[in-house]
């Protein structure tokens, strides 16, 4: 009998037609121990090294990991300790905050469809096009029209990129009220974290309650069979970490890269690699040019 998906145990699921942060536990962590979960972390980080290696030798498939949450939810940890020892080649981390002027002369959809990783590639968007269906609501960037008019236009867009060979996990980190105040005030207080903080920060609480509902439409209207939304309980950050790892995990498993075989005549390139058969006297010449004697 197949093990059960961890994958399963995080996939958005609707009750009664939608999908709702509220009736996800943010403390959760499935009666898993911060000890076995860093064991199973460091158990199987070199088959997730070794899958993203096959990816990049293989260059035929892409993953694109998207990264959305509230302030402080973990998106920058996500990157820094899933993420760590991969190969640089094959791995992009691309941040989007508010668009530019030139960006907003395009499409919404413009500057993601510009980065969807190339074959070989892991792509970690941290945000995403989300933010123009969370944020142009809840701000009203957008009229209610348009930002309604944008939920069908990301479906389309994820499938297409699915149709190009990228697999995409998506995957909204989910912390309770409390825990983002603790890890402001945490900010604060740290020298070192400090210039992470912004007075934005704290009236950005105020539009709780709207983000939150904000966040339930989008899951609701953009999870599908295609690209799934994962809510992972982030209030715990070695249980994030643990999901995350294993939600990559399971993906790449699945997708099963292969490192490529070319066609060569291995025997006859061993035997051309063989120290050539020169007289004595040669090989001793040869010996000392090496050694810079002669």
């Amino acid at each position: 009998m197949a093990s059960p998906s961890i994958r399963d145990l995080f996939i958005a699921r609707p009750e009664d037609g939608r999908v709702s942060l509220a009736g996800v536990d943010a403390t959760d962590t499935q009666g898993l121990g911060r000890k076995r979960a860093l064991r199973e972390i460091k158990a199987t980080r070199d088959e997730l090294l070794e899958l993203q290696a096959r990816l990049f030798a293989e260059q035929k498939r892409s993953v694109l990991v998207i990264l959305q949450g509230m302030d402080t939810s973990g998106k920058d940890g996500t990157v820094k300790y899933v993420m760590f020892g991969f190969n640089p080649q094959g791995v992009h981390v691309r941040g989007f905050k508010a668009p530019s002027p030139q960006e907003l002369r395009h499409d919404f959809l413009w500057r993601f469809r510009r980065e969807v990783p190339e074959a070989g590639h892991i792509t970690i968007f941290n945000r995403s096009q989300y933010e123009d269906v969370l944020v142009a609501r809840v701000k009203s960037l957008a009229s209610p029209e348009v930002v309604l008019s944008r939920y069908p236009r990301i479906n389309r867009f994820e499938a297409e990129a699915a149709r190009g060979a990228t697999a995409i996990i998506k995957v909204c980190l989910h912390i309770s009220y409390d825990e983002q105040r603790r890890r402001l005030t945490s900010r604060l207080q740290d020298p070192a974290k400090r210039w992470k903080f912004s007075a934005n920060d704290i009236r950005e609480r105020r539009y709780w309650d709207d983000y939150q509902s904000a966040y339930d439409e989008a899951l609701t209207r953009c999870s599908t069979a295609t690209a799934p939304w994962y809510i992972v309980p982030a209030d715990s950050k070695w249980f994030r970490n643990w999901a995350i790892s294993q939600i990559l995990l399971e993906t790449l498993r699945d997708m099963r890269p292969r490192y490529p075989q070319p066609r060569l005549d291995v025997p006859a390139m061993l035997r051309r690699l063989q120290p050539e058969a020169l007289p004595a006297a040669a090989t001793g010449a040869h010996r000392k040019r090496r050694l810079g004697k002669a």
